[in-house]
C-alpha cells in the first residue's frame, strides 16, 4: 500500500522532521517489482536504516523502505564460510548473529547504525576494519530494467566510504541481499589502540570475537550519542587525505597532529574529529543543534532543528578548517 505525505521523522536518525509525498515498505523483490511498476516518473528514494541522510527538504517522490530481511550459510569450507543477509536487516544484529555462530571478520564493526544493505555503499569501516575486507557479492535490482544483477568485489569499486553505488550507478540499484566471507578460526584485530585500552580496562588478555565486540560497544558508546535520545548520523565527515606537504604545514603549529599512512608514500590520512576540536567547534551548540560534546565528528540534532541548519552548520566548519589548516572537509553524510 501506497501511502501519501507521510512524515519520515522516525525513519531518519537524525530526526528531521520531513513529508515524503508517497510512502511504501516492501519485504521481497516481488513486492518492489510491483511498487515501482505502479509508479510514475517520479524521484525514487530507496531508505534502509535513515543512518546516513540529511534531509534538508520534503521529498517530492516515492520512499521505499527496504525491509528485506534473512540470514543464511551459502557457503561453509573448513576454514571460511559465506554468509548472505537481506539487505533490510539491522547491521549490529546481523554482525551480533555472526557473532553467536562463531564466524570472525566484522566484530570490529559493531554498534554501526543502518541496515546491511547501505554497509556496501559506503564501504563502512571502523577500527582497522571495512566491509571491502569482507565482502564476498550483490544482488541488486536494476531499477530501468527490472533485473536482477549479480556484483562482485571488483564491480563494486570500493573505495574510502566509497563505492560505485555512490558514484557512477547512484540511483540505479536497489540492492536485495549482501554477501560476506567470514574466518571460522578466530583473527583477532585489536591493533587500534582503543580497542587495546578497552580490553585492558576490561582485564581481558586473550580476547574473543565477542570481547572484541564489546570492547567496540563500550567505545562508540563512551563517544557517541544514541540517536534514540539526540538526532544525528554518526560520523558527519570523512576522514581527509592530504599531501604530506600539508601535513608538514600543520606540524609547525601542531606537532603533536595524529595522522595514518596510505597506499600512497605521498599522502596521509588525517582525523577529521582532531581538526574540527583544534578549530574549537567540539562541543558548540546553537539553539537545538550543535556539535557533539564528545565527538566533534558528530553533528547533532538537540530536537526540532531542520536540515538545513545542520547543513549550514558543516559549510561553516568546513570553511574554517580550510582557513585554519588548508583541508578541505568532505561530508560522508548524504544530504537530500
Amino acid at each position: 500500500m501506497i501511502q501519501n505525505n507521510v512524515n519520515l521523522l522516525d525513519l531518519n536518525t537524525f530526526g528531521i522532521g520531513v513529508l515524503a509525498k508517497h510512502f511504501s515498505r516492501f519485504e521481497s523483490v516481488e513486492k518492489l517489482k510491483l511498487l515501482l511498476e505502479n509508479q510514475s516518473k517520479e524521484e525514487i528514494l530507496i531508505l534502509g536504516g535513515g543512518s546516513n541522510i540529511l534531509f534538508t527538504k520534503d521529498f517530492n517522490g516515492i520512499v521505499l523502505k527496504n525491509e528485506i530481511k534473512g540470514f543464511k550459510t551459502i557457503e561453509e569450507h573448513k576454514d571460511d564460510v559465506v554468509v548472505e543477509s537481506g539487505a533490510g536487516e539491522n547491521w549490529h544484529e546481523f554482525v551480533l548473529k555472526c557473532i553467536d555462530n562463531n564466524f570472525c571478520g566484522l566484530e570490529n564493526l559493531s554498534l554501526i547504525p543502518g541496515s546491511v544493505g547501505a554497509s556496501p555503499m559506503q564501504n563502512i569501516g571502523a577500527y582497522g576494519v571495512e566491509i571491502k575486507d569482507v565482502f564476498e557479492k550483490l544482488s541488486a535490482y536494476h531499477i530501468p530494467s527490472g533485473e536482477i544483477h549479480e556484483f562482485n568485489h571488483s564491480q563494486c569499486e570500493f573505495g574510502y566510504r566509497e563505492s560505485v553505488f555512490k558514484r557512477k550507478l547512484k540511483g540505479q540499484y536497489v540492492i536485495l541481499n549482501v554477501s560476506f566471507r567470514l574466518s571460522k578460526k578466530s583473527k583477532i584485530n585489536s591493533s587500534y589502540g582503543a580497542i587495546e585500552s578497552e580490553l585492558k580496562k576490561m582485564r581481558i588478555i586473550n580476547p574473543s570475537i565477542k570481547d572484541i565486540s564489546n570492547a567496540v560497544i563500550a567505545i562508540r558508546s563512551s563517544k557517541l550519542p544514541n540517536p534514540k535520545l539526540i538526532g544525528n548520523a554518526g560520523s558527519f565527515f570523512k576522514n581527509p587525505v592530504v599531501d604530506r606537504m600539508i601535513l608538514n604545514e600543520i606540524q609547525k603549529n601542531y606537532e603533536d597532529v595524529p595522522f595514518y599512512a596510505t597506499d600512497h608514500d605521498d599522502k596521509v590520512k588525517l582525523p577529521a574529529g582532531w581538526l574540527i576540536e583544534k578549530a574549537g567547534w567540539k562541543g558548540k551548540t546553537f539553539e537545538h543543534y550543535g556539535v557533539h560534546k564528545m565527538q566533534a565528528l558528530v553533528l547533532v540534532n538537540y530536537g526540532n532543528a531542520n536540515g538545513n541548519e545542520i547543513l549550514e552548520l558543516s559549510n561553516q566548519i568546513i570553511n574554517d578548517i580550510n582557513q585554519k589548516f588548508g583541508v578541505t572537509l568532505e561530508r560522508e553524510v548524504n544530504i537530500l
